[in-house]
């Protein structure tokens, strides 16, 4: 009796410094692109952070930031959710933001639906404006650095922008074909929406890369589009549109993750005249 009860706190105990790990172990996933669109042999390093819900990693978020700091982006690109509607304290995304400051050249920001379902959306907005934070809702930037010209296009999340349509329409309309177009956006199931516009990359989140993952069948459940949902991690390409979802860092309404470990995207574009194709390619 003895041994199986030993045997049960040791599989207790096992099980749940697994599930901690699977919650808090934040893992970088590279992708690289090449295109004709920024001047041949340049490179330039974005990094995308999506969907923290306001969870900390490590006093002031040491652990989340130390990442960061490795991966040494030029660019920083939040795809919203940085708040959750149930916890809306803001002091911890003001510290983050000051941190992150630190990081990078410029940090681009779009809402999520939580920001604006938690009521918090003008006093979070207006924290990260006064950190130098370009907040890109329904908005565009022009990015330049080391002869690298890109335009990073923001949508408002569609829960507070119905007519988010017209929206892309306005932004995408006077961007020169030459120019490298990068969209953030909170949501990955309007995909053949963006892929609709002259855009050529889009990160989004939202999905929580389904929260718990299956090898053979990836994410189980994610907002907005059920079960077995399409749209929930990696690359996916349509009408010459590349869409990156991230899996998101924190968790909402159901608070576990499992074969699902917190995410940061990191990705490198690369200048070349030989690239595939004749706007981007993603390898």
């Amino acid at each position: 009796m003895k041994h199986w009860r030993s045997l049960s706190m040791a599989t207790v105990a096992a099980a749940a410094a697994f599930c901690y790990w699977e919650n808090n172990a934040i893992v970088s996933t590279h992708y690289l692109c090449k295109t004709k669109l920024i001047p041949n042999g340049k490179k330039i390093r974005l990094l995308q952070l999506s969907d923290l819900q306001n969870k900390m990693f490590g006093k002031d978020h040491q652990a989340l930031i130390r990442k960061i700091h490795d991966a040494s982006p030029d660019v920083i690109l939040i795809t919203g959710d940085l708040t959750d509607r149930r916890r809306t304290e803001l002091l911890p995304i003001a510290s983050l933001a000051e941190k992150l400051q630190k990081e990078a050249k410029a940090i681009y920001y779009v809402s999520g639906n939580h920001e604006h379902q938690s009521e918090v959306y003008e006093d979070l907005t207006e924290l990260l404006y006064d950190s130098g934070i370009i907040i890109l809702d329904n908005a565009c930037s022009y990015f330049q650095h080391d002869d690298i010209r890109i335009a990073f296009l923001g949508l408002r999340d569609k829960s507070a922008n119905p007519y988010f349509r017209c929206a892309l329409e306005t932004l995408t309309k006077g961007i020169s074909k030459d120019t490298l177009s990068i969209l953030l956006s909170h949501r990955p199931e309007l995909f053949d929406c963006y892929a609709s516009y002259p855009i050529d990359l889009v990160f989004t989140g939202h999905a929580h890369g389904g929260q718990i993952r299956l090898p053979g069948i990836g994410g189980l459940f994610a907002p907005h589009q059920g079960f077995f949902p399409p749209y929930t991690a990696g690359v996916h390409r349509s009408n010459g549109t590349s869409m990156i979802i991230s899996r998101g860092l924190g968790d909402s309404s159901f608070p576990l993750r499992l074969f699902n470990r917190p995410e940061l995207v990191v990705m490198d574009i690369i200048g070349d005249n030989n690239a595939v194709q004749s706007k981007i390619s993603m390898v």
